[in-house]
């Protein structure tokens, strides 16, 4: 059982206080627990609440997370820009085939329309996360980037299967 709160713990708490000690570290230094200092600082009326300095705290905490969302922002639309690029570029594919399941590998002028449409859709990710963490300004909005994906997508099948027709039955 605790022992009971006296003069003395009275006496420290409003000496300690006065001379802008935490609640933590009177409790520590007095050998009471942090809720029994605050009981004793709040019948004495004194507050350990610092407000000037959880103020600047806090606004300093916004703006730090705030300048790390625009970083990230900033990456992830690399990102997305990244992945768009790849969407014309020449690609390897490969797979294990055959009755011995060996590898074999093919070079394409660019990837092919599935993989097109992922690279599409990671891309759109990117940009979509990119704006919920810093919105474009000047009227650009999330509903707009993905508009202007699906219409980039939509232009893509076309292309896909104009190519297929171009191809023939077989394929390549």
């Amino acid at each position: 059982m605790a022992r009971p709160i006296d003069d003395r713990d009275r006496e420290q708490v409003r000496r300690l206080h006065a001379e802008g000690k935490t609640r933590n570290d009177i409790a520590r230094e007095i050998g009471r627990s942090p809720s029994t200092v605050s009981k004793i600082a709040g019948a004495l009326g004194l507050t350990f609440e610092r407000g000037p300095e959880v103020v600047a705290a806090t606004e300093a905490r916004r703006i730090d997370l705030a300048a790390r969302r625009a970083q990230l922002a900033e990456q992830l639309h690399t990102d997305a820009e990244r992945l768009r690029a790849q969407l014309w570029e020449p690609c390897t594919i490969g797979a294990f085939g055959g009755k011995d399941n060996t590898w074999s590998e093919t070079r394409l002028d660019r990837p092919m329309f599935g993989d097109q449409r992922q690279i599409l859709g990671a891309a759109g990710t990117a940009i979509e996360k990119s704006l919920k963490l810093a919105p474009a300004e000047g009227g650009e909005d999330a509903a707009q980037v993905r508009s202007m994906l699906g219409t980039l997508g939509e232009a893509l099948t076309r292309a896909a299967d104009d190519d297929t027709d171009d191809r023939g039955a077989d394929g390549g």
